[in-house]
């Protein structure tokens, strides 16, 4: 009686840890789920809209808006240490950016994001 127990909890168990895929339930706290590849475009996108409404002469509001969308989209590539590093580096110029914004230096602010833009496109060649 004692084995056919074992038995059977073992077996409930991996059957209730197999009944569903981890990844299907991955995102399930909003966060957009794209690949690495797609998740650098997007940021990149994000980037040049910036450096866009900078050039436009926007407001700050609108260009800070791009900056946190870009910085919350680099969260999504995960791929391996070297990737890692050099994706917080590339996020250390948004920060940069986004506090030359807060002060009003467009310009200062604007050759951060061109960097940042640069190093967010060499990260695909990491990949």
């Amino acid at each position: 009686m004692k084995l056919l127990k074992s038995v059977i909890v073992a077996f409930t168990l991996a059957l209730s840890l197999g009944s569903f895929s981890t990844t299907a339930v991955a995102c399930t706290d909003g966060r957009t789920c794209v690949g690495n590849e797609q998740a650098i475009d997007l940021i990149k996108d994000h980037i040049s809209a910036a450096i866009t409404s900078i050039d436009e002469e926007s407001d700050a509001a609108t260009v800070m808006a791009h900056i946190k969308q870009a910085k919350d989209m680099s969260k999504e590539i995960n791929a391996n240490d070297v990737v890692d590093r050099n994706r917080m580096r590339a996020n250390g110029h948004l920060k940069q950016a986004k506090s030359a914004i807060k002060k009003g230096k467009d310009s200062e602010a604007k050759e951060h994001l061109g960097v940042a833009l640069e190093k967010f496109t060499a990260l695909k060649g990491m990949l």
